[in-house]
């Protein structure tokens, strides 16, 4: 027989909803005491969290017995490497101020789906929420806090919206940077890799790289450009595609470091050398760039720092509206940096 136990303090709200033939908005209506619920499932959803021992968010509700601050970070991102340097600041900056951090996963890619996973997170005792990319540019978890009367922090969101807070770089100046190096170096054939598409930090990285373009005096629509999503799976799609062309780009610009790290391995795996037959640069300076050969030239955000910043600028908040007073600025926008290494090189037809 399967156990219905995942470790402690592992059911989550997808957990009871299988086990008890509901969805999980079913079980988040009962728990929230939602009253159009049949009283026949409201009785079923409660003896299978009874059964579970579910309780939400138990991490944040164990904390809660104490008097320090607890600052939620509700996250869902597809690039382990960001994601594992974002909880580092978030952990550091919370240990400084000497408050809590409680972690929520959002699975759910729908505005439905991450609307449910907020309120649930809303209802437990987190005082303020880090929002990194890409829930930093959901309309709908931003919606479910503010009805909340939560505060939020969205980190790296292309275009913040007036009055938020908010801490980011200026990935247009960061996309400009990376592609003027290719252009230096004697690149006139670039491929790009976008983006997820629900980013606004993908569409300022296009338009960095487009704009440098034309002011080369270069046409950005005679460059192939492929979608990707931020993933390595989307980046060897958009690579395979790329250097299945003939003639082959001699570089290529991908949005972020999971996806240029892809298309080195599609490169190698076509017995091309990087950057000897192809140049290929990132975005973000993630760990993966330096743990790949050639490492990556890329752009390092400083994604600890960030989130860092996040914890300050949202206890800030906190403090302005105790009546505390506190630096309570909007939005920081933290330094990039080119950072120079062994993927990029002038190409072949210029040696």
């Amino acid at each position: 027989m399967r156990s219905t136990r995942r470790g402690q303090g592992g059911i989550t709200v997808q957990d009871v909803a299988r086990e008890a033939g509901v969805s999980a908005m079913t079980v988040s209506r009962v728990v929230n005491g939602g009253t159009n619920v049949r009283e026949s499932t409201r009785v079923a959803v409660l003896e299978t969290i009874d059964k579970l021992q579910y309780r939400p968010n138990a991490a944040a509700r164990t904390l809660a017995a104490g008097d320090a601050t607890q600052i939620g970070l509700l996250y869902s991102n597809p690039s382990a490497a960001y994601l594992s340097q974002f909880l580092i600041g978030a952990l550091a900056g919370a240990r400084r101020a000497g408050c809590h951090l409680v972690l929520e996963p959002c699975e759910g890619d729908s505005a439905e789906e991450q609307a449910e996973a907020t309120r649930i997170f809303a209802s437990t005792q987190v005082q303020g929420v880090i929002l990194p990319p890409p829930l930093s540019e959901s309309a709908a978890v931003r919606a479910e806090l503010e009805a909340a009367g939560i505060p939020a922090v969205s980190v790296a969101m292309g275009r913040p919206s007036s009055g938020s807070l908010s801490v980011r770089i200026n990935d247009f100046d960061g996309a400009v940077a990376v592609t003027q190096h290719l252009l230096d170096l004697g690149h006139t054939d670039i491929a790009f890799i976008r983006g997820h598409p629900n980013q606004v930090a993908s569409a300022e990285r296009y338009r960095g790289f487009a704009w440098a373009l034309e002011r080369a005096g270069l046409d950005p629509a005679a460059m192939q450009v492929e979608q990707g999503f931020f993933t390595f799976r989307s980046g060897m799609t958009a690579a395979e595609s790329i250097l299945a062309r003939q003639p082959r780009p001699t570089a290529i610009f991908a949005s972020n470091d999971d996806m240029a790290a892809a298309a080195v391995g599609v490169a190698h795996r076509l017995g091309l050398q990087v950057p000897r037959d192809l140049s290929i640069a990132g975005f973000d300076d993630t760990a993966l760039a330096t743990n790949i050969w050639p490492e990556l030239t890329t752009v390092r955000q400083p994604i600890a720092r960030m989130a860092e910043m996040a914890v300050t600028m949202l206890l800030n908040r906190l403090r302005t509206r105790g009546g505390v007073a506190g630096d309570d600025t909007l939005e920081h926008i933290l330094p990039h940096e080119l950072v120079l290494r062994e993927s990029t090189a002038p190409p072949p037809a210029k040696r």
